[in-house]
């Protein structure tokens, strides 16, 4: 197997195929869950509005599980609104949990109370797998990175994810190496990490692959470490493993 195969099947195993436009229908969701089940294999879990979690759940096999969204994608310091949210996702068979770290509180200084939300969320979500968004993309330096990812580490997170796919700025590999160094130096051996947003090529991913491999070592190249949060990322997983011409289009996320 090439290189580019390996990192395209590795990508197959990790994705979180995503659907998250405000205009989402049922037979939207529907050819999400039926597009997640390859010939090549599986992806690890699709994403989905809390509104669809039910609908996906049915759809789709147990190896594949079901994540939804919470305070998403505005980050607001309302802990009311996401703890309702995060009922309606365990309520309706959700299996995982991707929730906003209220950013902009984190950039006007308000960490302890971004802490005690972060807080309440794992609480909410145990036994739900919990990702806690950081918008990488809008933390104005590598520190106010390191500090998001290491509030949600302390939290419990099970990831770290860089962005929600709907800032100007997504995951890029220089926010991942802050991402990946707070994981690797907190102690938390089983955290992972998930890279989202503008990750449309196995090219694409291969760099996260391989920032993973560096900081987590290859035994973190899993989808119980490692996600990528995309949509158009499976058409070139696609095309690599059957041997075709990628064809990359715009997609949801």
């Amino acid at each position: 197997m090439t290189e580019l195969k390996h990192a395209a099947q590795l990508a197959l195993q990790c994705l979180d195929l995503t659907s998250l436009n405000e205009a989402d229908t049922a037979a939207d969701i529907g050819a999400l869950c039926a597009r997640a089940q390859t010939p090549f294999g599986n992806v690890a879990a699709v994403c989905v509005w809390p509104r669809f979690v039910a609908q996906a759940r049915a759809a789709l096999p147990a190896t594949i599980r079901v994540a939804a969204v919470a305070n998403f994608p505005d980050g607001a310091l309302d802990l009311n609104r996401t703890l309702a949210e995060v009922q309606a996702i365990a309520s309706a068979g959700g299996d995982e949990v991707d929730v906003v770290l209220p950013y902009r509180a984190l950039m006007q200084g308000q960490s302890v109370e971004c802490a005690e939300f972060l807080a309440e969320v794992r609480h909410a979500t145990r036994p739900l797998t919990l990702k806690v968004i950081i918008e990488s993309g809008e933390l104005a330096s590598s520190e106010l990175i390191a500090q998001g990812a290491r509030l949600a580490l302390m939290a419990g997170a099970d990831f770290v994810k860089t962005s929600t796919g709907k800032s100007k700025v997504s995951a890029t590999p220089k926010a991942a190496g802050v991402i990946l160094r707070e994981i690797a130096a907190s102690g938390f051996r089983a955290a992972g990490f998930k890279a989202s947003g503008g990750i449309r090529t196995v090219a694409d991913a291969q760099v996260y692959l391989q920032l993973a491999e560096q900081h987590l070592g290859a035994s973190a190249l899993n989808p119980r470490r490692l996600r990528f949060g995309a949509s158009a990322l499976l058409g070139d997983i696609e095309a690599i493993l059957s041997g075709a011409q990628a064809v990359v289009t715009d997609a949801a996320y």
